[in-house]
């Protein structure tokens, strides 16, 4: 359906307001970006538009021993449409027994598709209401779970964006499907699933109900040695015991600040708890914002707190994303382009509000939290212009073409940035921040619980703001190109007073190395940034490497760098160690046995964040040699989860 109403009021009453909202023009407008995106999500094999789901249950047995996970999952659904055939996603799926109202069927498994598995074909009676299960269980060509041993025992974690919780249970596997769940989990060791946690009597046996509706690949389940500890009067961190203390002093100072900002930004929280679990370093992204227990990477717990703005971004999700997600990957910017944008704010209030602590005023307050927050957009312009310079442009595009690709393959930071750079046009051109803000309450309830395309989005725009006379500023934007065109969008006006403190610093290495061949007495020392800010440092090493790409560098000089700046040679945070690196060994003339590219190797080969791994390997390939970085990934392929080991195959092309 092209406009879909708020489970609260009738489709018909919505869509005479919306008649009467808009003109004619603007409809046009509506259709045409309507019509250059795919009705149906094309990546999956699913009928899932001829249902609708009304509960879901699902049980998951961990098997240590297997490495597997069995279970059944229950679907309560309604036949929309009298068909014949229920068609669900699997991939690499063993289905033991299907039964619909309680009766046992024969089903049949299509071909298998190298990237979408093979449809699950069971043959239904028209009745309008339906009870399905099937039992089933997964293979070693699951691509969702990974098993490993922990620090203290053996350890299994699931991870289904975008397109794997099909290898895990049979479903209707696209966020274009939302569903409340109940899900059981049955392991020697303490489970955490994709909702809150419910009573239960049975050994081994661990309950949790999801009454808010969610798609497949928010599913999850985690399996270890677990303890907890409170990070806020209604969030815990979970992780393995050794790690606990570090885990809550990077998280306590901030969470319950993030959560009441966020709150104020959008509307009340409306998941109880925003719990979240640190995972094994072979996780292979920054976190996944899973309902109840969002997912971390322990690249986070640097002990200085500078990576913290994750969890800001995880937290948003539960708003973008979790209560209002994009209805295909298609339109994945709807998810993450709101997340960078909520996640920002919510840094630039806490910039403001540390200031009035401080004893700045409102107005002073206010500029520097504006100041922090362009800050960050800096630096996400800086990673869209190098991503859209480097990545495939057919995915540099706003709204993708996935018809017969791999999600995964599509992956970057542009849905990120570049959707982010959208919403903040939006935001300057219609009136900044105190105009703005109204239309983010508004598109929040108006699609909670829902799943969305971009002509949708587009159409609320107009439908909030023509009333308020603002109909000619969004009719003056390029809408073809801001969503269907590869490349950078329109470069935003920003406040660069944080930045530049750092340019002008890195100029005067670059006026240095162009008019000095002597480095005996190098005017550089450590003491010349004691002032920056963790996001300042990153943003300095960044700098130094971007400029140094056109500028010839004595490889002498770069060997020099760790013992000017040893506050970075010694960093042990991902987010200096990984340009840190780059800088010195695309620069600096290094050999395969050289003590920094063994360290770097070995610290890639316990990285599983594929933000660290991916160009980590593209460093050692370019700057030493392609065999070596090989040599060095076949090292450690089987630490990395399979998602982030088929990528950095394809990076190296062993595939």
């Amino acid at each position: 359906m092209f406009f879909q109403p708020d489970s609260t009021t009738s489709s018909k009453s919505l869509n005479l307001k919306i008649r009467m909202s808009v003109d004619t023009t603007t409809e046009k407008l509506i259709e045409k970006i309507k019509n250059k995106s795919h009705q149906l999500d094309p990546t999956t094999q699913s009928n899932y538009t001829n249902f609708k789901v009304n509960n879901t249950q699902l049980t998951l047995n961990v098997s240590f021993d297997s490495k597997t996970i069995s279970g059944s999952v229950k679907y309560d659904l309604t036949n929309k449409t009298g068909n014949n055939e229920l068609t669900l996603d699997t991939k690499a799926l063993i289905i033991k027994k299907v039964s619909v109202n309680d009766s046992e069927i024969s089903f049949k498994l299509s071909n298998s598709h190298s990237i979408y598995g093979s449809s699950l074909h069971i043959p239904i009676p028209k009745d309008s209401s339906l009870k399905v299960e099937i039992e089933f269980e997964t293979t070693d060509k699951c691509t969702a779970i990974q098993f490993i041993q922990g620090d203290t025992g053996p350890y299994v974690f699931s991870q289904c964006q975008a397109i794997h919780a099909r290898s895990l249970f049979p479903c209707f596997d696209t966020p274009g499907v939302k569903s409340p769940y109940k899900f059981i989990g049955k392991s020697p060791a303490k489970v955490t699933m994709s909702g809150r946690p419910q009573p239960s009597t049975e050994q081994n046996t661990y309950h949790f109900n999801q009454p808010i509706p969610i798609p497949s690949y928010l599913v999850s389940i985690t399996s270890g040695y677990l303890q907890k500890a409170p990070i806020g009067p209604r969030s815990d961190v979970y992780c393995e015991e050794p790690n606990l203390k570090k885990c809550q002093w990077e998280f306590e100072q901030d969470m319950e600040n993030f959560l009441q900002i966020a709150e104020s930004l959008v509307f009340d929280y409306e998941w109880e708890r925003f719990d979240s679990l640190v995972l094994p370093s072979s996780f292979p992204y920054g976190g996944m914002e899973i309902p109840n227990m969002t997912q971390l990477t322990p690249t986070l717990i640097c002990g200085d707190r500078t990576q913290v703005t994750v969890m800001a971004h995880e937290l948003a999700h539960s708003w973008s994303g979790n209560l209002v997600t994009n209805c295909s990957w298609e339109h994945f910017w709807l998810n993450e382009g709101w997340t960078v944008y909520l996640e920002r704010r919510i840094v630039g209030a806490i910039g403001a509000q540390e200031a009035r602590n401080s004893g700045k005023s409102d107005e002073e307050a206010i500029k520097i939290g504006e100041q922090l927050r362009h800050f960050e957009i800096i630096g996400g312009w800086s990673a869209l212009v190098d991503t859209c310079e480097t990545f495939d442009s057919q995915f540099t595009k706003l709204v993708w073409d996935l018809d017969g690709k791999d999600p995964d393959d599509a992956f970057s930071r542009i849905p990120y940035e570049k959707g982010f750079f959208l919403l903040f046009q939006l935001e300057n051109k219609l009136g900044g921040v105190k105009d703005f803000d109204p239309f983010i309450k508004y598109y929040f309830k108006k699609f909670r619980y829902q799943s969305l395309n971009t002509a949708q989005f587009i159409e609320t725009l107009y439908e909030f703001y023509e009333p308020k006379g603002k109909k000619s500023i969004l009719d003056n934007i390029n809408w073809d190109k801001e969503l269907f065109e590869s490349g950078l969008p329109e470069k935003p006006v920003l406040d660069t007073t944080l930045a530049d403190q750092v340019y002008s610093y890195g100029d005067k290495w670059v006026e240095f190395i162009k008019n000095n061949d002597n480095y005996d007495n190098i005017p550089f020392t450590q003491e010349d940034i004691k002032s920056f800010k963790g996001e300042q440092d990153m943003l300095f090493i960044e700098y130094l490497v971007e400029k140094f790409k056109s500028q010839k560098v004595s490889s002498e000089l770069i060997q020099k760098f760790p013992s000017i700046y040893p506050k970075y040679a010694n960093s042990q945070n991902g987010e200096i160690l990984s340009p840190w690196n780059e800088l010195l060994i695309i620069n600096g003339n290094y050999k395969s046995n050289d003590k920094i590219v063994q360290d770097f190797s070995k610290w890639l080969g316990k990285t599983g964040r594929m933000k660290y791994a991916r160009p980590g390997y593209k460093v050692l390939k370019n700057g030493i040699s392609l065999k070596f970085a090989i040599e060095q990934f076949n090292k450690h392929k089987d630490f990395y989860h399979p998602i982030c080991k088929s990528m950095i195959e394809k990076d190296l092309g062993l595939i």
